[in-house]
């Protein structure tokens, strides 16, 4: 398949909302690509790379390279061409990137060269999420999209499906079932901004703590215990601890849901940092273990002597966690029966923050695991941060946000009187925001680069973030996680924004 046929696709499904005609699109797209293309295609619409970051900044993809009149290049091509530029190190390696990368853009269209820009950056979001690949896929080969869905949940990837369907049919999908030690895509929650409201949506239902740690999924045969991450990682290697809990739990076949924590001297748990650090330690794992010494906590089973739960409701499949799993290690609940219960529910929440828990889950008792999607079946509900900021900088977009400012670069104030960039967001801005800050940035800027524009630290915007980590990549020693605008103070000044000193003294557990 030619990238120019996959480039067109991305935008089109960028610059239309309905749903239908996104599916259609990609239907389109999946008829014209071979079972060798998928791995490739599937992750390029949702703007992800197969290579992971590749070192590529705007310093070389802000060149300017004539583009090739006619499209000749291939996905396959371009992947192997990515692939080549990930492998170079060492000496020169900068130089080297350079040359491979502008050779690539002079051999791609202009549409071409937008498209890769926005895929090597990770400004691709032209709203082909896995889900509308799916019912895609399924318009393309002929096969019910329910049981699309579900092989995709039990394959752990919808690559592996695609392929399978497109060179065999849907007959190919029956080979996909739950099998202990193959992990599978967890189900994942939706928002609600209260715990009333939560309750409201979903009647009888189960209030849990929300941890801020690793989800984890535990595969048990007999004496063969294997661990994988939300991202279906192996890390069994990681984490003996988790190990050796697995093989003391009654059963000797089965597949646990749960989130992997640590708790430090004062019995708190550990920021989420630290314990990302811990499972991502692969070097001297008794050292790492020693040092943060982590837990499992289980919430859901999948599957339990070797029977497949999934389509259980919860209360079943909670019922078969408690026989197999002592009360310790599975996590804090309450059970509540509609909205004459929430008071109960809202003080569970209290509760929970007070333990030092970022909020609570609240589940439907009759829901089926509905595996890889964020079902409404799971409702989340935590505290949400917020800070009043000024912009520092801004980057051009890609995509549907070609010739808009979009990521903005945020800052808070120093005792000095600057400014210490947190981090960077493109989230949370409607059309309109971005036409106006498009504007607003471009007269406040001092310097314009081929990335963007640097400007006057004037503009403030209030910005909603999940908490903080520390990064050694910005001065402050810390950075925003999952930060995004919630509006523009026009009404307060520079001197108005937050402080660095205020934002750590919030967050006390990541203070550098």
């Amino acid at each position: 398949m030619l990238l120019d046929r996959l480039a067109r696709v991305s935008q089109e499904v960028a610059a239309t909302s309905a749903r239908s005609r996104k599916t259609a699109l990609l239907a389109g797209l999946f008829r014209d690509a071979e079972a060798a293309d998928v791995p490739i295609v599937i992750p390029y619409l949702a703007g992800r790379l197969p290579q992971g970051r590749l070192g590529i900044g705007w310093k070389v993809l802000g060149r300017a390279v004539a583009p090739a009149d006619e499209p000749t290049l291939t996905v396959r091509e371009v992947d192997a061409r990515l692939s080549e530029v990930g492998k170079v190190s060492g000496p020169g390696a900068q130089a080297e990137r350079a040359r491979l990368v502008g050779e690539l853009m002079g051999a791609a269209t202009e549409a071409e060269q937008r498209f890769l820009v926005g895929l090597i950056t990770g400004e691709v979001r032209q709203g082909a999420l896995d889900a509308l690949a799916v019912e895609g896929l399924a318009e393309a080969t002929g096969a019910p999209a329910a049981d699309v869905r579900r092989a995709v949940m039990l394959a752990g990837s919808l690559q592996t499906v695609a392929e399978a369907l497109l060179a065999e049919g849907p007959a190919a999908l029956a080979r996909f079932r739950l099998t202990v030690g193959r992990p599978v895509l967890p189900m994942l929650a939706h928002t609600a901004t209260s715990v009333a409201e939560a309750v409201g949506k979903l009647g009888a239902c189960a209030v849990e703590e929300k941890l801020d740690g690793i989800r984890v999924q535990v595969h048990r045969d007999g004496d063969d215990v294997r661990l994988y991450t939300r991202t279906l990682d192996d890390i069994t290697d990681r984490l003996p601890e988790l190990t050796r809990a697995a093989r003391e739990l009654r059963g000797e076949r089965f597949v646990l849901d749960g989130e992997v924590i640590a708790f430090g001297p004062d019995g708190r748990p550990r920021s989420f940092q630290e314990i990302a650090g811990r499972v991502g330690s692969r070097v001297d794992v008794t050292t790492a273990a020693r040092e943060v010494p982590v837990s499992p906590v289980f919430f859901d089973a999948l599957a339990v002597d070797g029977r497949d739960l999934l389509d259980l409701a919860f209360s079943e499949r909670h019922a078969e966690l408690a026989r197999l799993v002592p009360e310790p290690m599975r996590v804090r609940r309450t059970v509540v029966r509609g909205d004459d219960d929430v008071p109960e529910a809202e003080a569970f929440l209290a509760e929970t923050l007070r333990r030092g828990h970022e909020g609570v889950v609240v589940k439907a008792l009759d829901a089926p695991y509905s595996a890889g999607r964020r079902g409404a079946a799971w409702l989340k509900v935590k505290p949400v941060h917020t800070l009043d900021l000024v912009v520092l900088a801004a980057e051009w977009g890609h995509g549907r946000r070609t010739g808009k400012l979009s990521n903005l670069h945020l800052g808070a104030r120093t005792a000095d009187g600057g400014f210490a960039m947190l981090g960077k967001t493109f989230k949370g801005m409607t059309d309109a925001m971005l036409g106006w800050q498009t504007e607003r940035l471009q007269e406040l800027a001092v310097e314009r680069k081929g990335w963007g524009v640097v400007v006057r630290p004037e503009l403030v915007v209030e910005i909603a973030y999940d908490g903080l980590q520390r990064s050694t990549r910005y001065p402050a020693g810390v950075t925003l996680r999952f930060a995004r605008v919630v509006r523009y103070r026009q009404d307060k000044r520079p001197e108005d924004a937050d402080t660095v000193e205020t934002l750590l003294a919030a967050h006390p557990e990541v203070r550098p």
